[in-house]
């Protein structure tokens, strides 16, 4: 094994272009843990807050100076290729996915993770460019729709349908759980959002949304823009309102206090959760068919960059796949 490997490294919070591919130790795994050759792994809207530090609280996390993580990326996919001590539940070349926030460091060619972590195996006939962003999107989508508690025969709305998060939420809701969903998002993404298990679609570049005749016993907004008001009135009574975000002046934070004491609606918010159960659990959805993650466009770990500049316009649509080796 090499002493070094390729790692897109920022050592300062900005823009894409504090991030610069460089050689560093690879690291070593101690006590039940495992080292994965990374093959892909993902640029999403969490690298992105972390890199930028922004909004500026993000810093009680990210770190206040300068970054604590220095190699981010939270998504993976590859092979193991050393296990720890202890570790008795992984093998050696065997195929794995996952998902490590606050650890971070996916962006590189070897990747030390726990084996009781939110780690688990690649299911047959996947390629590392279709596991590798299986779990961000999807563990944000799923925590929200349960939250909400989304039921078999519920009619569910979905705001911002195809991005990361969204298009894992169309899908869940509908294969997974059962409900009747309707989708919103732009124009040339209509047929994607039906082909993803919505029934119907909105258009919202053409109409607006929040006007739908329809009434929905649970609305998701996936974008974290729209707050619970421009939303309440598409609801039934005792239908749920949840979203990705605080949304304007983090309004969507002070709903559900709001809602629990007045009026026959409520809004939820849902702090998102994962662990190695939902990882196997996602593991499984993928192998039925149930989900897949959307893959826009893929880079190879030299173009990090590249990837970045992209995923920082707020364009893209589900997610956005680095290729780190072809080992």
């Amino acid at each position: 094994m090499p002493a070094t490997m390729r790692a897109a490294v920022h050592t300062r919070f900005g823009p894409p272009e504090v991030v610069s591919v460089r050689d560093v130790p690879v690291p070593t795994p101690g006590d039940g843990e495992l080292l994965v050759a990374v093959h892909a792994t993902t640029v999403n809207r969490t690298d992105h807050h972390y890199r930028s530090c922004s909004p500026f609280p993000m810093r009680a996390i990210a770190g206040w100076t300068r970054p604590k993580s220095t190699v981010l990326g939270n998504e993976f996919a590859g092979i193991v290729e050393t296990v720890g001590p202890g570790v008795q539940t992984v093998a050696v070349d065997e195929r794995v996915f996952g998902y490590c926030e606050g650890r971070f460091g996916a962006h590189a060619e070897h990747l030390v993770v726990r084996a009781a972590g939110n780690v688990a195996a690649i299911p047959d006939g996947l390629s590392f460019t279709e596991a590798a962003p299986g779990t961000e999107g999807a563990h944000y989508a799923l925590t929200h729709l349960e939250r909400a508690g989304v039921a078999k025969g519920d009619a569910v709305l979905v705001y911002g349908a195809t991005g990361a998060i969204g298009s894992a939420a169309v899908q869940l809701a509908a294969r997974h759980l059962g409900a009747a969903v309707t989708a919103v998002c732009a124009t040339p993404h209509l047929e994607l959002a039906r082909s993803l298990g919505a029934e119907r679609v909105i258009d919202y570049t053409a109409e607006d949304f929040t006007r739908d005749d329809a009434r929905y016993d649970v609305v998701f907004d996936a974008h974290g823009s729209p707050a619970y008001r421009r939303c309440a009135r598409l609801l039934r009574p005792g239908g749920r309102f949840t979203s990705a975000g605080a949304g304007p002046y983090a309004q969507n934070l002070l709903w559900p206090v709001v809602t629990r004491l007045v009026g026959d609606k409520r809004a939820v918010f849902a702090t998102p959760r994962i662990d190695q159960a939902m990882v196997r659990l996602l593991a499984d959805l993928m192998a039925s068919g149930a989900y897949r993650p959307v893959v826009d466009r893929t880079y190879p770990l030299e173009e990090i960059v590249a990837a970045y500049r992209y995923v920082a316009t707020g364009q893209k649509v589900g997610n956005v796949v680095i290729t780190v080796t072809e080992r």
